[in-house]
């Protein structure tokens, strides 16, 4: 099947699994781990395929997940509104709204420092717009 093809015929799950064996070696583990913290952090999340790499929603995006020859790259759509103590987020941090991880080969993650961020995420995705005046 040609790669540039949408592939609507596939559930997300399935891509995303798809994906995750193409990468193989430690981009694939890496990217796998990560989908394994997000799910325990948010067991109601939802996994979508857009702009081919999978995307987390849960009331709105909440990451996507990229793999690039140096890095495997969790992007927070709305990470610049979200508290970061531990200093998770190490990419893409110029912006006014998304903010990144980037995960070498080797590198290791505070995995509750990630699920906290995924549950903030969460939190303020369901968050209730103020209301206008």
């Amino acid at each position: 099947m040609d790669k540039s093809e949408p592939q609507r015929d596939k559930p997300a799950s399935q891509l995303i699994d798809e994906r995750i064996a193409e990468l193989g070696g430690w981009r694939g583990a890496a990217l796998a781990k990560m989908r394994a913290l997000i799910r325990e952090a948010d067991p109601e999340v939802a996994e979508e395929w857009k702009w081919r790499v999978p995307v987390w929603s849960h009331a709105g995006i909440l990451c996507t997940g990229e793999a690039y020859k140096s890095a495997v790259k969790l992007t927070f759509a709305k990470g610049a509104a979200l508290d970061d103590p531990t200093g998770l987020f190490n990419s893409s941090l110029e912006g006014n709204v998304r903010r990144a991880i980037d995960i070498s080969e080797g590198e290791a993650i505070d995995e509750e420092a990630f699920k906290a961020l995924i549950r903030a995420a969460v939190a303020l995705n369901s968050a209730k717009p103020a209301a206008r005046r």
